[in-house]
């Protein structure tokens, strides 16, 4: 089954940091934020420019929505074309969404060209990001599953073959748990747990939504 490039996963900022360069003795402050709105991300813009009030320029971008539909970016007084979209081209190939990175520059007496702009914005915006911790984003399904005391142990093997989490386990009479399951894996799931408890367990699906799957060193330590 194919699945539409609006359900495909992406990152998102779980915590912002700052990453700067130097450039023939100009200064480069990559300042990066999670935010959820327009009025975040301005609110963010106009924070930096207080912090850093004696700079030059602050450029910046930011990109919202889950399949990044708001773009939006400035020179901020460099010439146009060296600054905000350099920023801006980081940022959407990332695949991170819903951040907003201020570069602050101090001007250190040399005249970088455009050239020598684009490249220093560009590393500055690489050195934001990477200072950075960020998690997937996966569309997928919430699944609560209710199985006997002889199933569960099936399911936890079954899931951990998968690397799905069990999520708010309950024992009473029976065993009630929730996981969180990929679009492309909700189908082969169910059939698997239905093969494996002999048809006796429940199971109810929510509907889809996306969901925060693996932090960045999770996916490390997994790989």
């Amino acid at each position: 089954m194919v699945y539409m490039d609006q359900y495909a996963p992406y990152k998102i900022i779980e915590y912002g940091g700052t990453g700067e360069i130097v450039e023939k003795k100009s200064r480069f402050i990559a300042d990066v934020q999670a935010v959820s709105s327009e009025e975040e991300a301005i609110g963010f813009i106009e924070a930096i420019k207080k912090r850093y009030w004696d700079a030059r320029h602050h450029c910046y971008a930011y990109v919202l929505g889950e399949q990044g539909q708001t773009l939006r970016f400035s020179d901020d007084g460099e010439p146009s074309g060296t600054a905000g979209r350099p920023i801006l081209e980081v940022l959407t190939g990332s695949g991170i969404r819903n951040l907003v990175l201020v570069v602050t520059r101090y001007f250190g007496g040399t005249l970088l060209g455009t050239g020598g702009l684009v490249r220093a914005y560009t590393q500055a915006a690489q050195a934001g990001l990477a200072a950075c911790q960020t998690a997937s984003m996966c569309y997928g399904y919430e699944l609560t599953v209710e199985t006997d005391y002889n199933g569960i142990g099936k399911l936890q093997y079954l899931l951990g073959q998968r690397g799905i989490p069990l999520e708010e386990t309950t024992y009473t009479e029976q065993v009630t748990f929730v996981c969180k399951v990929p679009l492309e894996e909700k189908e082969g799931l169910i059939k698997e747990i239905t093969e494996a408890t002999a048809g006796t367990a429940w199971v109810s699906i929510s509907d889809p939504f996306y969901y925060k799957s693996k932090s960045a060193r999770e996916e490390a330590e997994s790989g």
